[in-house]
């Protein structure tokens, strides 16, 4: 197994500026604060649910692309099965994007916590860097967080 590394400075900024829209659309669902009135896209004063879904929904199938580059360092039968897995992600929002906000958020959650396994897996073959594991632990429970926000309140 893998040791695991220190996190690159700018890998950790662009994934905690990754977790902004989920908290952004956390914090509407709270409703904890009033929107100011400035001149501020609609599309990101809305409902935070639909935030959540839009950008969860887009999140995930790009994560199946960063496994898919991941997938390219394996060799053999573990690449088969490495490319195989890494379209699951984009797969299961494909087929799974729900009915109505609550289910479409509960299928994201589920994805997001698969891909958590799906990047331990890759992290276990070698196919990551050292670090990879302990940033996507931490950027999963945030956005798994803020979900579960908008799935329960």
């Amino acid at each position: 197994m893998q040791m695991i590394g220190r996190i690159p400075a700018a890998a950790l900024l662009l994934g905690l500026a990754g977790l902004i829209p989920f908290i952004w659309a956390a914090l509407l669902v709270l409703d904890l604060f009033a929107v100011p009135d400035w001149p501020i896209p609609q599309v990101l004063l809305g409902e935070g649910r639909l935030i959540m879904i839009r950008y969860g929904g887009i999140i995930l199938p790009f994560m199946s692309g960063v496994l898919f580059g991941f997938a390219t360092n394996a060799r053999g039968v573990q690449s088969v099965a490495a490319y195989a897995l890494s379209v699951l992600p984009a797969l299961w929002w494909f087929f799974m994007p729900g009915s109505g906000m609550t289910s479409a958020l509960t299928n994201l959650a589920t994805g997001f916590i698969g891909l958590l396994l799906l990047d331990y897996a890759f992290f276990r073959w070698g196919l990551t860097p050292s670090w990879w594991i302990a940033l996507r632990v931490q950027l999963t429970v945030v956005v798994v967080l803020c979900l579960c926000v908008g799935i329960f309140l």
